[in-house]
């Protein structure tokens, strides 16, 4: 009786939206000893992932009768997702049904997250965040993670970027910022990636690298699906913008594909910071 309840406790379901990160968090949970099951998001997945099941994000019934036929109960959802087509949303009855206890429990566009786990918990689902229950995904102790470490000039500007993003963070502005004595960028609804363009193309006739880019957890931020993530990109446009490091937290910042991460960080003379706060 407990080894079936340990081995029905290991099991999950990778919810996959665009991008590299459901490769990682895919790989990263066997390595922990889970038995996974995968979910392709119909026009966003990679196919290279050769998901279990692939669904319409709409249409969710097929994967909840496999989650229940295989008894699946814990979900994790990780991967981009841009604007669907509406032509291949055409929802069936047991997601118009999530859709309208969403709708019941949402209390603003920041409870979006929140109001889908509490759904789905209804549904008899546990939510989990990929980074609590595979640790390797994230940096899970505190410091400068590379062989560039920063200067007394560049701990300035950290402990700005903190205290800002804590600022920001509080008042669900972004989680996002780059300081170089002073603010310079903070991220809006454009996201990271944007945020960073604008940076890049700011300051493409700076001569010198000076500054930081702090990406951080809000405060009461649901990580089961709302993700902070760096990956090699962030390295090389953070470089691109003349900046010198990059601020992230430990335990819940998710970074795609660490080892590339750090190599590239190195190559380019970049600081990652990690940082319990």
């Amino acid at each position: 009786m407990n080894k079936m309840k340990k081995d029905t406790d290991k099991k999950i379901a990778l919810v996959a939206g665009a991008l590299d990160l459901p490769f990682f968090t895919r790989d990263a949970l066997r390595r922990a000893g889970w038995d996974v099951y995968v979910v392709g998001l119909k026009n966003f997945y990679d196919p290279r992932l050769k998901p279990d099941i692939v669904v319409r994000p709409a249409g969710g019934w097929p994967a909840v009768r496999e989650f229940r036929r295989r008894g699946i109960k814990k979900l994790t959802f990780v991967g981009a997702l841009g604007h669907p087509n509406l032509g291949d949303m055409r929802p069936d009855l047991w997601s118009i049904g999530l859709l309208f206890s969403i709708l019941k429990h949402q209390r603003g566009y920041d409870s979006m997250a929140v109001a889908l786990n509490k759904a789905l918990e209804k549904r008899g689902f546990e939510i989990v965040a990929a980074q609590d229950v595979a640790p390797d995904l994230t940096f899970q102790t505190p410091g400068v993670q590379t062989k560039t470490k920063p200067s007394a000039r560049d701990k300035r500007d950290i402990e700005r970027a903190i205290d800002v993003s804590h600022t920001i963070g509080a008042a669900d502005i972004g989680a996002s910022v780059v300081v170089d004595k002073q603010v310079i960028a903070v991220e809006a609804a454009e996201g990271t990636a944007k945020m960073l363009e604008r940076v890049v193309d700011m300051r493409k006739t700076k001569k010198k690298s000076s500054g930081v880019f702090a990406k951080m957890t809000k405060p009461g931020q649901d990580l089961r699906i709302d993700i902070p993530a760096i990956g090699v990109d962030t390295v090389n446009a953070v470089a691109a913008a003349k900046l010198r490091g990059i601020i992230v937290n430990t335990k819940t910042c998710f970074v795609v594909n660490k080892p590339a991460v750090i190599k590239q960080a190195n190559k380019l003379g970049i600081f990652i910071i990690a940082i319990d706060e």
